[in-house]
């Protein structure tokens, strides 16, 4: 089966069934999802911003329990530095390195909304529904 690493805006879109889900639910139904530690940390932070004991944490919690969660190494810290040092003048976040940087450790095609946060960076295969109509 084939594996697939899920940038967090697909996450967040397949769990709140916001209106691009539609385009990544295929992605489920034909192939393993994983995240990156760094997907896993953002929905985190969603949740305690949220509240720790409301049904929005809740929910984050839940939804977190459906992947499985690709740790960090040093392999995906080397390819962060790599990424970051490349982009320099094309400044990318942190969390966009290590996604990407997770992506290319572990050699999976990245699923994201964003390809253009990642755009350039050498190896990385990214898929993507996007489409300027979207």
């Amino acid at each position: 089966m084939r594996v697939l690493l899920f940038d967090t805006n697909i996450v967040v879109y397949l769990s709140r069934d916001i209106r691009y889900a539609k385009l990544y639910r295929q992605y489920v139904n034909y192939a393993k999802c994983v995240i990156s530690f760094m997907t896993a940390a953002e929905l985190y932070e969603g949740a305690f911003r949220a509240g720790k004991h409301t049904r929005k944490f809740n929910e984050i919690v839940n939804e977190l329990k459906k992947y499985r969660i690709l740790e960090c190494t040093p392999s995906i810290a080397e390819k962060f530095g790599e990424i970051r040092a490349a982009r320099r003048n094309k400044p990318i976040s942190v969390p966009d390195a290590l996604i990407a940087a997770t992506a290319l450790a572990y050699d999976l095609p990245l699923v994201t909304h964003n390809a253009d946060h990642f755009a350039g960076i050498e190896g990385l295969n990214v898929v993507t529904e996007y489409r300027k109509e979207n």
